[in-house]
């Protein structure tokens, strides 16, 4: 039975929104999957802890998605069990006027992770080319464009240019960056929407204004579509993850996350000569204490 689905959802050459399944589950059943997921959060955990040891690279972890995909869901199972003080979340909401002021990536870059660190993009840079492309009236905030006839193709043209030179600047000076879709279907959207409706307890996730958005689903299937063909590159690669299996999801993330660190060969830090005789030293002193 195929347990590794690392390589099975990394997007190469031309991709297709339509051709991309959502239901995929492989071969696994949904007991074995959370098996599967505690002993990979076991991996995690040590790798992190050696990331953080090591000092000399970072990971960015970008997530996107359509509402109700999974991403908390996701972020909670997949990194619950890791050093808090090595991880950190990034959830972009709808810039402020003080992020307007600025260019569209300016944001992005205050809240990239150190070297050492996990950085998770809950939403991310990408919103410049997904809703805001589906709603093009919003760049008007940025108060650089008169009207929405300036967002034509060479406009976009130049925000994905300009993605594409942001990752690479990242991936050139340490950073490792993971792009994630997941790709959930709009009939199961529909179901996580009805269940947040009819679950007293889940009734707070859901808003109405997710409806109108909903009714651009097409729209948003052509933007992301877009968006992966023109930005997934060797060096910041998008994985296209069929999500309407959460649990499933969760799996595949976490091994493409791990698959990320291990080639990052990381090392705990070689003690000098000198400090391996201080900790000698220490340990007689204890010992005879």
């Amino acid at each position: 039975m195929d347990l590794d689905f690392t390589d099975n959802f990394i997007v190469k050459g031309k991709f297709s929104m339509k051709k991309a399944d959502t239901e995929y589950q492989g071969k696994l059943e949904k007991s074995e999957g959370k098996e599967m997921l505690k002993k990979e959060q076991e991996k995690l955990r040590d790798l992190q802890e050696k990331l953080y040891a090591d000092g000399s690279k970072s990971l960015l972890i970008v997530l996107q998605a359509m509402d109700a995909a999974g991403k908390d869901s996701l972020i909670e199972h997949v990194f619950g069990g890791v050093n808090p003080q090595g991880c950190e979340v990034h959830s972009f909401k709808t810039p402020s006027d003080r992020e307007y002021s600025h260019d569209f990536l300016w944001r992005h870059y205050l809240a990239l992770p150190a070297k050492g660190k996990i950085g998770i993009f809950n939403r991310s840079h990408y919103e410049s080319v997904l809703v805001c492309k589906v709603h093009p009236e919003y760049n008007l905030n940025e108060k650089v464009w008169d009207s929405v006839k300036d967002f034509d193709e060479e406009f976009w043209d130049n925000r994905y240019e300009s993605i594409r030179n942001f990752e690479k600047h990242l991936t050139d000076n340490g950073t490792t960056i993971i792009k994630i879709f997941l790709n959930v279907s709009r009939e199961e959207q529909k179901k996580r929407f009805l269940d947040r409706i009819n679950e007293p307890e889940k009734n707070w996730k859901f808003s109405v204004g997710d409806l109108p958005e909903r009714a651009l689903w097409d729209e948003y299937m052509d933007a992301y579509e877009k968006a992966i063909n023109e930005t997934s590159k060797e060096h910041a690669p998008w994985y296209v993850i069929p999500a309407d299996h959460k649990w499933f999801a969760r799996v595949s993330a976490i091994q493409i996350i791990i698959d990320a660190l291990e080639k990052m060969d990381l090392k705990f830090p070689t003690l000098s000569d000198t400090a391996m005789k201080g900790l000698e030293a220490a340990k007689e002193e204890l010992e005879k204490d």
